[in-house]
């Protein structure tokens, strides 16, 4: 179900692109860190193919206290949908109640996923599902290390969760060694793009989709223009849009 509210997990999650046992971690309630991003989860998960999962997500349904529920409702950035699927079960927006933070509404058991170290081969020898845990709920620097996981998944989960900060995700766009992939998220998202910094970042990398980074390249100043013009790394067409929108501005 269309649940009007979007992340780079969540993405992963409507497309069908997780694994099942990512999926049923997630109707547990246990993956996602904060209410928004819980609800859309189990929201999503309650229409899942496979019945044990959907079965799952509602039975985590049924356990959330309707109370936080209706306050969490009353929320001015709440979806439609999902209002309207809360009041199909009898619960409506408190706004006398309204919640003012974001904490999941369950909590599934979790290992402290602060504790463990930001060692990449610790890291890399996790399970998807600690390295996801750790994505949204760790450390910078374990954000850092994980940001470069080869899973999309697991780099997903660094860009979606609440902790992480605009100049982490400047530093992020800058990052040779990230997946095209990985690139494209941050790219699409607008939030992001309106920061100077990410798009310039973003245009000079040349591992960004050169499309994306034709379109950044505009918005540049003529000092970066200069830069990006005669720089060998990145693509061809990407050097001649810059010497293009030199030219226009002279």
């Amino acid at each position: 179900m269309d649940v009007g509210f979007r992340s780079p997990l969540i993405d992963f999650f409507r497309r069908g692109e997780v694994a099942r046992d990512v999926r049923l971690l997630a109707a547990q309630g246990a993956l996602a860190p904060r209410a928004q991003e819980q609800l859309a989860l189990l929201l999503i998960l309650s229409g899942d193919p496979d019945p044990l999962v959907a079965r799952t997500a509602a039975a985590t349904l049924d356990l959330l206290p309707a109370p936080s529920v209706a306050r969490f409702l009353a929320r001015r950035d709440v979806p439609q949908g999902m209002r309207d699927f809360f009041a199909a079960r009898g619960i409506l927006p408190d706004p006398a109640g309204a919640a003012d933070d974001d904490q999941p509404l369950v909590e599934a058991a979790t290992n402290a996923p602060e504790e463990q170290s930001a060692d990449p081969q610790i890291l890399s020898s996790l399970p998807v599902v600690e390295r996801m845990k750790l994505a949204m709920r760790g450390s910078r620097e374990q954000r850092g290390q994980l940001i470069r996981d080869s899973n999309k998944l697991v780099a997903a989960a660094v860009l979606s969760s609440p902790k992480v900060t605009e100049s982490e995700v400047e530093g992020y766009a800058r990052m040779a060694n990230l997946s095209e992939d990985v690139l494209r998220i941050i790219a699409m998202n607008r939030a992001w793009v309106k920061n100077y910094h990410v798009v310039a970042a973003l245009a000079r990398n040349p591992k960004t989709p050169p499309a994306l980074a034709m379109g950044f390249v505009q918005r540049l100043n003529e000092r970066d223009l200069k830069t990006l013009s005669v720089d060998r790394n990145v693509a061809e067409a990407v050097r001649l849009a810059a010497r293009k929108f030199l030219v226009k501005g002279k």
